[in-house]
């Protein structure tokens, strides 16, 4: 199904200056560039709340632009606004599954998603980044592979052990078990038939209704540049495997993140997270923010292209 509507909630200014994109869409423009600095990477109850109560109830089939991946947890009250069941497809260098998080972070907002009864299904495809990895792991939502209510798909990621820890049994990941350790062999994107993987990932869904969240951070910077690592993705496999969902699915709404804006934050605590969260070596901090601006809007207006 296809998508027929755009809006941006523009918190940071990065897509509301695509000035093509909006010539050619005329998108909605939801200003919230007052409280970006308050909801970048997290926001407390109170900002959630807000930014809830400002941002209109979702048109279905609407396209929502949330500028920077420093915002991905706003599609956790994006789809809250939602009540039928739906499943959630996210493209995503990171799994956004953090336990530890106290408030809805970009790191967390998907762990949080999965509390919603509504959502049957969350599927995280693209991953690429260390949160996988041993030390990170645990912090992860473990417990939302269980009956397969979670699956993650990583572009492509070595096997993952972990010491007294038992892993739930899981679809998308195959575990082997000794007497003090347990081992995740995941099940890479990366050389696979897509055509072929894909469509068995997304034809067992539970229901049709499905919400899209697309965080570029998960495409190489050739595609996107944005205030986290490069992902390992190319824009032609993502864009197929959202064709594959179009013609097989219900699209009920839709996100797009992982534009670039220059972190602009409020409060020592905050200051000191983004300084120590956001990795180093960005590649779009060495750019001019014209250059950096036209390419990922070429990239979104590929997206929109396709989903339109």
């Amino acid at each position: 199904m296809e998508l027929h509507s755009i809006r941006i909630l523009d918190f940071d200014d990065s897509v509301a200056r695509q000035e093509k994109l909006l010539a050619q869409y005329r998108p909605q423009v939801v200003d919230l560039r007052d409280i970006g600095s308050d909801a970048r990477l997290w926001v407390s109850r109170k900002i959630k709340e807000e930014i809830s109560r400002r941002i209109p109830v979702p048109v279905k089939g609407q396209i929502t632009f949330l500028g920077s991946g420093d915002f991905h947890h706003v599609s956790n009250i994006l789809i809250e606004k939602f009540d039928e069941p739906l499943c959630v497809i996210d493209f995503d260098f990171h799994p956004d599954w953090d336990i530890l998080a106290p408030f809805l972070t970009c790191g967390s907002w998907a762990h949080r998603t999965l509390n919603n009864a509504n959502v049957k299904k969350f599927i995280v495809a693209g991953v690429g980044s260390d949160d996988l990895s041993p030390f990170w792991l645990p912090t992860g939502d473990l417990a939302a592979l269980k009956d397969d209510r979670l699956e993650i798909y990583p572009y492509s990621h070595g096997p993952t052990r972990l010491f007294l820890k038992r892993i739930p049994d899981n679809i998308s990941i195959e575990v082997r078990r000794s007497f003090l350790s347990s081992t995740i062999q995941w099940n890479e994107l990366k050389g696979k038939n897509l055509t072929e993987f894909f469509l068995h990932v997304i034809r067992r869904l539970p229901v049709k209704n499905v919400y899209i969240s697309v965080d570029k951070d998960c495409l190489t910077r050739e595609y996107a540049l944005t205030n986290w690592e490069e992902g390992r993705l190319s824009l032609d496999d993502l864009l197929h495997m959202l064709k594959l969902i179009k013609e097989n699915l219900d699209i009920v709404g839709a996100d797009i993140t992982g534009d670039y804006s220059r972190p602009s934050v409020k409060g020592v605590a905050r200051s000191f997270i983004s300084k120590i969260n956001h990795p180093a070596g960005v590649k779009a901090e060495e750019l001019d923010d014209s250059a950096v601006t036209a390419l990922n809007e070429e990239t979104n207006l590929k997206l929109l292209k396709l989903l339109m």
